[in-house]
């Protein structure tokens, strides 16, 4: 038993041991250098006795047998010293004086063979003999200081947070599979993402320069089309994204049972650019689907709307585009139901659009309102209502964009089984105001359409996804698995989402997705990932160290796997997130934290043999400027003739509104 009084015992006895290591050593001193003891007079008869009655023992012969004995019984004094333990004290000091010191020990018998007198020899074999020891006492003792228990050198704690990740590669005829890399267990180990159920919805996050694209946005769209997806492409930075696709299209295109189509949507460069008229009558089929594009539009020309919804003045903006824009879809079959020349209409004198307006029954509940606060001389409130709408729209009057919204070379149901479609819209960073508002709208259209049932599969993929604005997202994510429509979403960061689409809105399209990759993001962004992708069991250790003992305590707790530290630290290229599964594939490991491995050799030499996008056109400025006008003249045209109708009717005639608006007031 580990008692008091066997500890004190035991140091007794080493102590002992030590003591009789000194005695013989001391006794071996004198036996050698006798002469040098006699010099100094430190010899007498009794001694000699004594230590000629040892000599017959055969202690002193041959000469390193005591000496010998004199280690063994030092060692085993040194077993049981209990030196303070401290960090600082290495084997490597320790050995070094270990190895000097019986280097010095045993090598001391050399000075008997130098030709020095036999004092001196005497005098110079006890000094070396003596620093020796002594050396071997210290270094010894230094040895009992050293702490046993050797600690992590991991300061990060990375192998700690390290965890097994999906090593197989499981694929089926939807699924995205991303090849990574990493390490547990001190080893590198090869693993994949494993996007088996991409209609569940996908979120890529990640920072300016973390990867989201290049790493991972590029492989949706080759592996959507190579698959036969069809697809729906938002180029932030025309035409990046769209030259990709346009070439995996053509790389592909026989993975289609009908190939499809390959279609642009681009302001700036109208000569590569198709033309589409997002509110096609066709596809517009009761006031709701006015009321929400017109709903849209707004909301993306004023994003400070989107926090005011239900607002008076805001709601009664949306009512008026909704009145104009169902009346144009009604007028002469919907032949001037285009977004340019709805522009152009809200835009027409009070008097003129109101009467106008009047004529058809089914908008006259919208815009009574209106009339009447016009008739009633109620001016501030009636600019109140209007001249926000007009306003807003009116920043979308621009040529170019009135050419490619005026016509319709191709429709926006790009998963129609019989006439399938790639289509690609870019915007500009530097326009990106209104050609997102307008993109927009072309999106509200577009999952409109596409999210019905008896469809072939496709994929809508949005990089830059907060630049837009689409009400009607989160129902997509939440219905469209069953209409085969994989929704994916790049995002820079969670507070992005939130300043563009509001608090509820951002944190609805953020946790519905069920798969989510990221690269670095920080704050609330890091902070949502780590709480989401759990804990792990992890392996804790501490010392206690004081002048007698040191204890140790190992221990087991659940702690993050990813740390938002981590996830804010992340390199360009590394990833962590999770993934969804299926009942029929299921993935026991979802979570990852890995970096995603491109070829990049094999990437450029794929792209130095890219084409570019084909010119659809040729186009002049006279051509551009023509249209423009037209359908100024169009709009002028219908309400001239128009009124011209209501007053040869006496009926009609009664829905003219004659008040006109005061000088002052004008």
């Amino acid at each position: 038993m580990n008692t008091g009084e066997n500890e004190q015992g035991l140091r007794k006895v080493l102590d002992l041991t030590r003591l009789i290591s000194i005695v013989l050593l001391l006794l071996h001193f004198y036996y050698v250098g006798y002469d040098a003891f006699a010099q100094w007079q430190l010899t007498s008869k009794f001694s000699d006795r004594i230590l000629a009655n040892i000599d017959k023992t055969g202690l002193f012969q041959p000469f390193h047998k005591v000496k010998l004995i004199v280690l063994v019984f030092l060692l085993i004094g040194l077993i049981g010293v209990k030196g303070r333990k401290d960090g600082k004290v290495r084997y490597k000091s320790c050995l070094w004086q270990l190895g000097i010191g019986l280097t010095l020990y045993f090598a001391s018998a050399i000075v008997w063979y130098l030709p020095w007198d036999p004092i001196v020899r005497g005098e110079g074999y006890m000094l070396s003999a003596s620093t020796g020891f002594l050396l071997i006492l210290t270094g010894g003792t230094l040895l009992s200081r050293i702490m046993k228990v050797k600690l992590s050198e991991d300061i990060f704690n990375r192998e700690n947070e390290s965890f097994p990740q999906e090593e197989r590669y499981l694929e089926n005829e939807f699924s995205v599979n991303l090849p990574t890399r990493y390490t547990h267990k001190n080893k590198i180990r090869e693993g994949w993402i494993n996007i088996v159920n991409p209609f569940r919805g996908s979120i890529i996050l990640g920072n300016p320069g973390s990867g989201k694209t290049f790493f991972c946005i590029r492989h949706f769209i080759q592996q959507h089309i190579q698959k036969g997806f069809c697809l729906f492409v938002y180029d932030f930075k025309f035409d990046d994204l769209s030259r990709l696709a346009y070439n995996y299209l053509l790389k592909y295109q026989d993975q289609y049972r009908v190939p499809p189509q390959f279609y642009v949507i681009n302001f700036d460069d109208l000569s590569r650019t198709n033309r589409c008229n997002p509110l096609d009558p066709a596809s517009m089929h009761d006031l709701t689907d006015a009321s929400e594009s017109a709903r849209t539009i707004l909301m993306a020309l004023n994003r400070e709307w989107i926090k005011r919804q239900g607002d008076f003045f805001v709601e009664s903006a949306i009512t008026f585009v909704t009145a104009n824009m169902w009346f144009l879809k009604k007028y002469a079959g919907g032949r001037f139901c285009t977004l340019p020349h709805l522009i152009e209409l809200i835009q027409t004198d009070y008097s003129k659009l109101f009467s106008v307006l009047r004529t058809d029954p089914e908008i006259q509940a919208l815009i009574n309102p209106f009339v009447s606060a016009f008739l009633n001389d109620a001016m501030e409130q009636l600019e109140g209502q209007v001249a926000s709408a007009r306003i807003a729209m009116a920043s979308l009057s621009s040529p170019s964009l009135y050419y490619v919204l005026s016509d319709n070379e191709f429709t926006l149901d790009i998963n129609n089984p019989a006439a399938p479609k790639v289509v690609c819209a870019g915007n500009n960073p530097q326009k990106q105001h209104v050609y997102g508002a307008v993109l927009s709208l072309y999106l509200t259209r577009l999952i409109k359409i596409i999210n019905t049932k008896g469809r072939q599969k496709c994929g809508v993929i949005f990089d830059e996804f907060p630049t837009l604005y689409f009400s009607g997202m989160d129902n997509l994510l939440a219905t469209a698995r069953s209409n085969l429509v994989a929704a994916t979403l790049g995002i820079q960061d969670f507070s992005q989402l939130k300043k563009d689409y509001g608090r509820d809105q951002a944190e609805v399209l953020f946790n519905i997705p069920g798969n989510i990759i990221s690269g670095q993001v920080t704050g609330d962004t890091a902070k949502q990932l780590s709480d989401r992708m759990g804990k792990i069991l992890q392996n804790k250790q501490s010392v206690s160290v004081n002048s007698q003992d040191t204890s140790t305590s190992h221990s087991q707790q659940l702690d993050l796997a990813v740390p938002a530290s981590k996830i804010a630290a992340l390199s360009s290229g590394e990833f962590v997130g999770m993934v969804a599964d299926n009942p029929d594939m299921k993935i026991r490991l979802k979570a990852f934290h890995c970096e995603i491995v491109n070829n990049h050799k094999a990437i450029e030499r794929e792209e130095a043999a890219f084409v570019d996008i084909p010119t659809i056109r040729k186009i002049t400025l006279e051509d551009v400027e023509d249209a423009f006008l037209t359908i100024k003249e169009d709009i002028i045209d219908m309400v001239d003739g128009l009124i011209t109708e209501m007053q040869a009717d006496p009926e009609m005639a009664q829905l003219i509104v004659n008040k006109t608006i005061p000088e002052s007031e004008e």
